[in-house]
């Protein structure tokens, strides 16, 4: 093809076509080429070809690119950038040959534009990274999941919550804070290495959403902690709270050494942990209250039925492994029917309640308070003879003369007494149910004597 058709064919060719010397002088450009980097042919016929290049292209080109196509006498798909008239940037692919048969020999080359094949291979690389992290986010919540799934306490909540988050963001250190009774934070697992500088987060305790510190920006928000920071040698922390419906629970916090940027991914991954390690304390907290209220007294908050004859059994073991005594007190409130008609049924609970708080304070702190019945009270005196568990006794039978005010009006109770004990050498074979009766009957005997009164059990 010769004349008009070739020269239009070349110039408007769905590519950018080049020809320079072997030096790398451009003696020939199409207008595709010109189009694409507003040049207009006097601008480049004459130059070397590194003036179309920007600063990075310019190096490989004269330091691989050129030494490459002379040795090899051919390239292909040798990703450039070209420098537009107007400043701007345009991505390029170039195949390259060298035409050692013309006189004199020239280079003749291909342009291709890459914009958009870099923009997606951009987004391929973006997708794959998008997936990875998917696919590490899911694999850390499968694991905490299932880290969780045994937890049975706050303590093993809290520590796990700090194994996995150390592991999952690449943090020097982490903490978990949850609230006291008295609603204070305090470090549960982890360590806080601002714990000597910033006591505990206080600044933070009621953040309702994550927050980033970095120690060079944070002097005029946070500047206690940020001076922590420095003073720690850290660069940066990041703070998740955790929440349930009602009320905050705590925090995870996260230390990093280096300065950490903090993206959305990161926040979504520990929202998502903070969320598992959440619902997991609820559970764990709800499984414990009802085990609590399983086993205890519901108007008193005492040891019931069930968890005294278990807490009678392992008193018994030990006494006969420690070869020391043990002894059972049994109370019962004098009159209490009395209380109930008179004054009704809200008033013999205000009663049996204040009771319960008497017999807690008068006991000694190792030993098992419970309410067994209506109105009759159990301790479990470990290691006490009858002597001992008798002054016991008797300091309580003086609390529980003191009148009890219901609704302003003082009502005046007092209770009865039956000891028994179990002496290891003595009593061999003797059951918890067998002491118990023991106990119950002094008590009653207490009652046939005239009441407010302690009786020793002297059965063998």
């Amino acid at each position: 093809m010769t004349g008009p058709d070739y020269a239009k064919l070349y110039h408007q060719a769905a590519c950018g076509l080049l020809t320079t010397s072997i030096a790398g002088v451009v003696t020939d450009v199409n207008d595709t080429l010109l189009g694409w980097t507003g040049y207009r042919a006097s601008d480049l016929e004459g130059r070397s070809f590194t003036h179309l290049l920007d600063a990075g292209s310019q190096i490989f080109y004269e330091t691989r690119h050129a030494q490459t196509l002379h040795l090899r006498g051919q390239l292909k798909e040798v990703a450039l950038t070209l420098r537009r008239a107007d400043g701007s940037r345009l991505s390029v692919l170039m195949n390259s040959v060298v035409m050692a048969g013309e006189d004199p020999p020239v280079v003749r080359t291909a342009i291709f534009d890459a914009t958009d094949r870099l923009e997606y291979e951009s987004e391929l690389l973006q997708a794959r990274r998008s997936a990875e992290s998917s696919e590490a986010r899911v694999r850390i919540l499968q694991d905490v999941s299932s880290t969780f799934g045994v937890s049975v306490s706050d303590e093993d909540v809290a520590q796990a919550f700090t194994d996995v988050a150390r592991d999952a963001f690449s943090a020097v250190e982490t903490a978990v804070l949850l609230r006291d009774d008295d609603g204070v934070l305090q470090v549960v697992a982890g360590a806080n290495p601002l714990a000597e500088t910033v006591p505990p987060i206080e600044a933070l305790r009621n953040t309702p959403l994550e927050i980033a510190v970095h120690a060079d920006e944070a002097d005029s928000t946070y500047p206690t902690l940020a001076a922590g920071l420095r003073q720690a040698r850290l660069e940066s922390l990041s703070i998740t709270p955790l929440l349930n419906d009602t009320e905050r629970l705590g925090l995870l916090v996260c230390f990093f050494a280096r300065r950490r940027e903090f993206d959305e991914q990161f926040f979504d991954l520990q929202r998502a942990l903070g969320r598992q390690a959440s619902q997991t304390l609820l559970r764990v907290r709800l499984q414990r209250q009802l085990e609590h209220l399983a086993l205890h007294d519901p108007l008193t908050g005492l040891a019931n039925r069930e968890l005294l004859q278990r807490s009678l059994e392992a008193a018994i073991e030990q006494s006969q492994h420690a070869e020391q005594p043990l002894t059972l007190v049994f109370f019962d409130v004098d009159d209490f029917k009395s209380v109930n008609d008179r004054w009704g049924h809200r008033a013999g609970d205000a009663v049996l309640r204040e009771l319960a708080d008497r017999l807690r304070s008068g006991v000694r702190s190792g030993d098992v308070v419970g309410r067994i019945g209506g109105d009759e009270f159990i301790v479990i005196c470990a290691g006490a003879d009858r002597e001992a568990a008798a002054t016991i006794a008797d300091r309580i039978l003086v609390s529980s003369r003191a009148p009890v005010m219901v609704d302003g009006v003082a009502l005046s109770v007092s209770m009865s007494a039956g000891v028994a004990t179990y002496v290891p050498d003595q009593h061999s074979g003797l059951t918890g149910d067998q002491l118990l009766i023991r106990a119950d009957g002094a008590m009653y005997q207490s009652k046939g004597s005239g009441k407010d009164r302690v009786t020793l059990d002297t059965g063998v």
